[in-house]
């Protein structure tokens, strides 16, 4: 049974979510402050938050920046009945999962809903135990335990920055353009966002690269994306 936490101050869409919601077998919690939603989710431990981001006493953006701060990785998706770039921008710069805009089907809500935990059983099942462990030179990543050193110090990723660097570390060589890391990473296509894709390889570089200007890790594949370098595959350990 999957524990969801959802934080909406709206009645009828809370309602209508929860009916649904417990449909899928959900074992559900509702908050209608954003504090007390925050208050929650670092007490608790969920396996997807649905979030709205407007909110009484703390809106669903600062909710998703303090999460991540904490290290909190559970999935978040997102409901906004604003529409404007900038706000689809903010909230997956934050570190939300997926976004809806107010309107929204129930199908198209439950469709988002399954598809993140199809992705959270995919990052977390697939591996071997051998193959959850990578190290590249100095760069040693966990996927089993999202633990990520660079030497003696632990790199702290978000959730995404994390996601990103194991999917290409895990295929070294491999190019995936902006559109492919956009569907593998947030889970369906975030048409017109790839540079969101572009600020979260820079926030990564920034974290695990020694000289951000000469990549080691990381590399561009000119008129494609980014590859994970293979020359490292060498080095790589079980």
């Amino acid at each position: 049974m999957k524990r969801v936490l959802l934080v909406e101050d709206d009645v009828h869409i809370r309602d209508l979510l929860e009916i649904h919601l417990k449909d899928l077998g959900c074992h559900l919690t509702t908050q209608t402050d954003g504090l007390k939603g925050l208050n929650t989710a670092l007490t608790d431990p969920f396996d997807l938050i649905v979030l709205d981001i407007m909110l009484p006493n703390m809106d669903g953006l600062e909710i998703c920046r303090k999460l991540r701060a904490e290290k909190i990785a559970t999935p978040i998706l997102m409901l906004t009945a604003r529409s404007e770039e900038i706000d689809k921008i903010l909230g997956l710069e934050t570190g939300a999962d997926d976004y809806l805009t107010k309107p929204f089907s129930v199908r198209e809500f439950i469709a988002r809903v399954k598809a993140i935990f199809r992705r959270v059983e995919l990052l977390t099942t697939k591996d071997t135990p051998q193959e959850s462990a990578l190290k590249f030179g100095d760069l040693e990543i966990d996927k089993s335990k999202r633990k990520v050193s660079l030497g003696s110090n632990r790199i702290e990723l978000t959730p995404k920055e994390f996601d990103l660097l194991a999917l290409l570390a895990s295929h070294p060589g491999r190019s995936y353009s902006r559109e492919q890391l956009l569907s593998l990473i947030w889970g369906y296509e975030f048409s017109g966002y790839e540079h969101t894709v572009n600020s979260h390889i820079n926030r990564l570089r920034a974290k695990i690269e020694p000289d951000v200007n000469n990549p080691t890790f990381i590399m561009t594949t000119w008129g494609i994306g980014y590859r994970f370098n293979d020359e490292l595959q060498i080095n790589q350990e079980s």
